[in-house]
């Protein structure tokens, strides 16, 4: 990019700063993750901006993953109750 920042309607369309911060607060994204991405946005910084959003959306997956672990093993402890 030329630095000279990301047009909002040519990113998204939500077209308003406030509208891509409730989404990012919707996603669960931290204050700093919100105003990094802002500032990604503002000065051009489109590949960051992406590293950033997939960097959030990995941790979101890896929680994830992480309660299925929790529930396989409710899973399988109910199973085996049952089968007493």
């Amino acid at each position: 990019m030329d630095g000279k920042g990301i047009k909002l309607e040519e990113l998204t369309q939500y077209g308003t700063k406030e509208a891509v911060v409730q989404n990012l607060e919707d996603a669960g994204c931290t204050l700093d993750t919100i105003e990094c991405c802002i500032a990604c946005m503002e000065q051009g910084k489109k590949n960051e901006l992406l590293k950033r959003l997939e960097e959030h959306r990995t941790s979101l997956l890896n929680k994830v993953h992480e309660e299925e672990k929790h529930i396989d093993c409710l899973d399988y402890l109910v199973y085996q109750i049952r089968r007493c």
